[in-house]
């Protein structure tokens, strides 16, 4: 019960300090510092993060750009069904079933059976050679759109017919167990589940797989639905049975409007009203919006509500700015703009737009707000018979509400400086898809081309490189971007002449005329992400070779003083190895590895990690200058347990000096209850109302604040992952301290080679692995500070899970 009372108590405090004389009760656990022992120089760059528009870290969150789906790009939303809700994804009733196409994580949710006992079983098949998986949810609850926004089970069969995957999504994907099968994926294969109080037993064409008890948590009851992960998929047969009864489930309902999928029709009193998603008449991209009014006393419209559909906020008295391009076909009457309540009963703000040509003009427009709504809609509409066009719509804050004058959120972009971030990298695997090219970047946003991306089909480049260039510079972070490594030698060197050049130069002036006549002064540029990723293939590594040469060539015919930096996945086993370090030696300064940070312990494996990579370089040239890059820190999670991966991960970085140039913590930024993809593992996160920072977030903070530039000599006998750091003049040092266990670590501390100790200042971040902040409690994990009187030697208590900065000052 002592023990108990005790942790409590430092799990409640943040930390418990008892300060004793110098060799006062000595005890086994032992810190010794001497800080006049240095061993390396720790890089400024150590404090980075990585973004991308993946889990709508851009679109939808740091671009102040409030309206989703803005080119009208993607299709109709096609089939409303009777008793299935859709949670994204394009979902069409067949003969004998349903279809639906690639998607990361669309459900399909049928609603009127909550199970709890019995069992569910389908038949599917799947097409496409970039497939994934697709399969059955069980005992689904609280689901939205974004692939894991749900709690529940999944079992899924591989798109190769190789393997049935069981796993645990609460928010995020956990996988409890994967089982090798061999079957044709193009023909149907008939899953079966049972399911009894958390214990599932996977069936295959009529062969158990295998039986699994969830004893963590089990979720004991919820509804039935169809889910695939980027597979072109079909269903038939879905049955569900329970006490004995089996229910053969229908797809019954009725075509929709054609309206683009993240719009919705408006259509009041006796109107009626013809929409087509016309592609033939865009201002930009493939699509536009038609809206026909045939007659009817009402009005005829779209509105927009933002990503997922969960509202654009406004406050009484806001400015908002916007555009949008029209043209009408004998049309006399008005086109009214407007922002509404989500059920367009209230009106905030209206704006009308009268004597459309026929032919597309831009129409801005200014809404002042007259009420507060967090979840209002923004509404485009007419009142009279006519036909009008309508494409490219942008709404966006004004004021205060923006970064720096520029059109990003100003909330979310003072998080991210607030975070303390010296190094922000903008790439990922959305570069690598094969449209992402950076002349579609620049110049007029509303004509910059809609693209499939990777991780969005119907990707915009309203945000690009250049963007990123504009907030690096405003929040005063040292920059990194990566390009696609089929960009064209001839694009990269007009690229880097448009990025760097003077105003003279051809490119520097359409620089110039884009707005930003002074050089961005770009220094480090990535050819690729992640290149040969997926399997140790000898020919890709060469192919990544050829272009990375290619494309450096041409940046260094521009600036000589750009560093080039080398993406070929790191497979330390493999002697491919030495054929990139070969062909790059010399060319690239470093060398981008993307370690995992989910485990507490992380720091153990990504130094050994370093340690082989590093003597791998330098048995391969002795005089080798390359080093290593973390451009990416990744992992599935959020919580303390990732605080503590990035903590422990930063000690290892520390103890390798000037070898590894940054550390990069991915992702930035994730909205809340939005995780497309698996990576639930933000820092900042946010609604359309509020930011707040995870507890990575806060480990991030209190290391930068904390940062000297010396490491200098640490031992210890306890289980504490250390290290300490001094500034030049050595009046300052920082000791960091993670405790990855579960039981307080009490430690005498002694050091050596800083005199006259004024002051110690303690800052803690502690909590269970699994806590994390929210909307509700965003201020739960956060750092504790106090400031303590004593000398060089004391008695010290870590709390359980926890990361203690310690700064001593003379």
């Amino acid at each position: 019960m002592k023990t108990n009372r005790l942790k409590k108590c430092l799990l409640l405090s943040g930390s418990l300090l008892m300060l004793l004389p110098g060799g006062v009760g000595a005890q086994q656990n032992r810190i010794n510092i001497d800080a006049s022992k240095v061993l390396n120089r720790v890089t400024p760059y150590l404090y980075g993060a990585c973004i991308e528009d993946v889990n709508h870290e851009i679109y939808g969150g740091l671009y102040d750009q409030k309206i989703f789906g803005e080119s009208f790009e993607e299709p109709i939303r096609g089939f409303v069904f009777d008793y299935f809700t859709v949670y994204e994804g394009f979902w069409t009733p067949q003969e004998e079933g349903v279809a639906i196409d690639a998607y990361p994580g669309a459900k399909l949710v049928y609603e009127p059976t909550v199970m709890d006992k019995g069992s569910v079983e389908v038949e599917l098949s799947m097409n496409g050679s970039t497939a994934h998986n697709a399969g059955l949810l069980l005992c689904v609850n609280d689901p939205g759109n974004g692939a894991d926004n749900f709690d529940g089970y999944e079992i899924s069969l591989a798109a190769d017919g190789k393997k049935v995957i069981f796993g645990k999504h609460c928010k995020n994907w956990r996988s409890l167990k994967e089982v090798a099968v061999d079957c044709s994926p193009q023909e149907w294969n008939k899953m079966k589940v049972r399911v009894d109080g958390g214990q599932f037993e996977i069936f295959l064409n009529n062969k158990s797989l295998f039986v699994y008890e969830d004893k963590e948590s089990p979720i004991l009851q919820g509804k039935v639905a169809l889910r695939t992960w980027n597979s072109q998929a079909e269903f038939r047969n879905l049955t569900i049975e329970q006490e004995g009864k089996k229910e053969l489930i229908s797809y019954t309902g009725k075509k929709g409007l054609a309206v683009s999928a993240h719009w919705d029709a408006i259509q009041t009193g006796d109107t009626k009203v013809t929409y087509l998603h016309d592609d033939k008449e865009a201002y930009n991209g493939k699509y536009s919006q038609v809206i026909r009014k045939e007659d009817g006393n009402g009005i005829a419209g779209i509105a927009n509500r933002s990503l997922n559909r969960w509202g654009i906020s406004v406050e009484k008295g806001q400015m908002f700015q916007g555009r949008l391009y029209l043209k009408g076909e004998e049309y006399k009457g008005a086109v009214t703009v407007a922002l509404q309540s989500a059920d367009g009963t209230r009106e905030y703000a209206t704006q009308t737009i009268n004597m459309l040509s026929g032919n597309w003009e831009k129409y801005p427009f200014s809404l002042l707000s007259n009420d507060t709504d967090p979840n209002s809609r923004l509404a485009v509409y007419i009142d009279r018979p006519g036909k009008i066009w309508v494409d490219q719509v942008v709404l966006m804050s004004t004021g205060d509400k923006q970064f720096r004058g520029l059109p990003f959120r100003n909330d979310i972009g003072q998080a991210v400086q607030k975070q303390g971030l010296t190094f922000l990298r903008y790439g990922g695997t959305m570069v690598n898809a094969s449209e992402y090219r950076f002349k579609k970047m620049i110049g007029d946003p509303d004509k910059r081309p809609p693209y499939k991306g990777h991780w969005n089909p119907y990707s915009t480049n309203g945000f690009g490189i250049e963007e990123f260039l504009k907030f690096c510079e405003a929040a005063g972070f040292e920059a990194a971007f990566a390009v696609n490594i089929e960009e064209t030698p001839e694009d990269i060197a007009d690229m880097v002449e448009y990025l760097n050049g003077p105003v003279s130069s051809v490119w520097g002036k359409k620089r110039a005329d884009n707005g930003h006549p002074k050089p961005y002064g770009v220094k480090y540029i990535e050819i690729g992400n992640e290149e040969v990723i997926h399997a140790d293939d000898t020919d890709g590594y060469r192919h990544y070779i050829d272009r990375f040469n290619l494309l450096y060539d041409a940046i260094k015919s521009k600036d000589k003083s750009v560093e080039v930096i080398n993406s070929a996945w790191w497979r330390p086993e493999s002697p491919n190895m030495e054929i990139v370090f070969r062909a790059l030696n010399g060319k690239s300064p470093y060398w981008d590895y993307h370690p995992w940070a989910d485990d507490p312990d992380a720091g153990v494996n990504v130094d050994k990690e370093l340690e082989k990579m590093q003597q791998l370089f330098l048995k391969w040239d002795p005089d080798t200058r390359m080093k290593c890059a973390i451009f990416e820190e990744n992992g599935n999670l959020h919580s303390m347990q990732r605080a503590l991966g990035h903590v422990t991960l930063q000690n290892a970085v520390r103890r390798h000096g000037d070898f590894v140039f940054t550390s990069c913590a991915a992702n930035a930024l994730q909205p809340y209850l939005q995780n497309d993809n698996g990576w639930d593992q933000g820092q900042v996160f946010f609604t359309p109302t509020q930011v707040w920072g995870m507890p990575p977030y806060y480990a991030q903070q209190m290391a930068s604040e904390s940062h000297l530039p010396l490491l200098v000599k640490t031992e210890t006998t306890t289980s504490l992952d250390i290290t300490a750091t001094k500034d030049e003049e050595g009046r300052q040092m920082v000791v960091h301290i993670a405790n990855i266990t579960d039981k307080a670590v009490e430690a005498d501390q002694e050091i050596k080679g800083l005199s006259k100790i004024e002051d110690i200042e303690v800052i803690t971040l502690s909590g269970d692995l699994k806590d994390r902040n929210t909307p509700e409690q965003p201020d739960r994990i956060i750092p504790v500070k106090k400031s303590l009187k004593a000398d060089g030697n004391m008695k010290y208590v870590f709390p359980a899970y926890s990361y203690t900065v310690l700064k001593y000052n003379k």
